[in-house]
C-alpha cells in the first residue's frame, strides 16, 4: 500500500489564515538540491534544534517545537490529535514551475518503524504528485500518508505555490489501530536481504542523511544482512 488518503479533513480557512504570518519568515532552501529543479523551500515546526530554519535531521537529535509552531495553535492541534511520537515537522514549499524529480527516501514508509503525513495548505489542480506510475491530487485539507521508500515526483504546472504541512511520525500501537483500519498489512517487514549491494549503500548513505533513531536502526539491520 503506497499511499492512504484518511477521512479526517482539516479548516483550510484557519490553516491559510496561520500560514499568512509564517509567509514572512525566511524559508531556506531544502538541502536536497539534486532531487529538483525550481525553487523548494521550508521552514520548521519542529526540529532537533529548535530552530525554525533548523530543516535537517541531527543523529540521537531529540525535536522540539520551534517559535513557529507556537504561532501556529489550529496546528498544534492537529499534532496533537495524532497520538504518537513526532519528529520533524515543516511547512513545505514549491514554487510554479518546479519539479520534484523521481527518486526514493529509503526507509521513510509505515512498515519501516516511522511514516510521514501530508497535509495541503495552498495547491491548485496543476499540482501533480506521482508515486510507482500512480498520479494523483492532494486536495487542501485532506491528510495523506505516502510510502516515500517507493518512486515518487512531484510537479508544480500551476501559478500558486503548493504549501502542504508535513508530519513525521514514529509507528506505535495507535497508528497501527488506524494504519490497520484502512486496510494497512501490519505483517509487511522491511526485507533487506532483497537488496543488492549497491541498492543497499545507496539506501545507508540516504538514512545517514536522516539521521533518525529508526533510521539508525534500519542502518543496523542492513549492515547485518550479508
Amino acid at each position: 500500500m503506497n499511499y492512504i488518503r484518511f477521512s479526517q479533513t482539516y479548516n483550510v480557512t484557519t490553516l491559510t489564515a496561520e500560514l499568512e504570518a509564517i509567509l514572512q519568515e525566511e524559508w531556506p532552501l531544502h538541502f536536497n538540491t539534486k532531487d529538483f529543479n525550481g525553487d523548494w523551500r521550508s521552514i520548521s515546526l519542529r526540529s532537533a534544534s529548535g530552530e525554525s530554519d533548523d530543516i535537517y535531521a541531527h543523529a540521537n537529535g531529540t525535536y522540539i517545537d520551534t517559535p513557529v509552531l507556537a504561532r501556529m495553535p489550529y496546528v498544534q492541534e492537529i499534532l496533537n490529535a495524532w497520538e504518537c511520537e513526532k519528529e520533524t515537522v515543516r511547512l513545505l514549499s514549491l514554487a510554479p514551475g518546479s519539479v520534484i524529480k523521481p527518486h526514493k527516501d529509503p526507509g521513510c514508509a509505515y512498515h519501516d518503524g516511522q511514516f510521514r503525513i501530508h497535509i495541503p495548505i495552498v495547491t491548485n489542480p496543476e499540482v501533480y504528485f506521482t508515486i510507482e506510475d500512480e498520479k494523483l491530487q492532494l486536495k487542501a485539507g485532506e491528510c495523506w500518508y505516502m510510502n516515500f521508500s517507493a518512486t515518487h515526483s512531484i510537479v508544480n504546472q500551476g501559478s500558486t505555490a503548493r504549501i502542504h504541512l508535513v508530519i513525521d511520525g514514529l509507528r506505535n500501537d495507535w497508528t497501527d489501530q488506524l494504519f490497520s483500519a484502512y486496510g494497512y498489512d501490519l505483517t509487511i517487514s522491511t526485507a533487506a536481504a532483497t537488496y543488492d549491494a549497491e541498492t543497499k549503500a545507496h539506501m545507508i548513505a540516504e538514512l545517514e542523511k536522516m539521521g533518525t533513531s529508526t533510521a539508525r536502526d534500519l542502518i543496523a539491520r542492513l549492515k547485518a544482512d550479508k
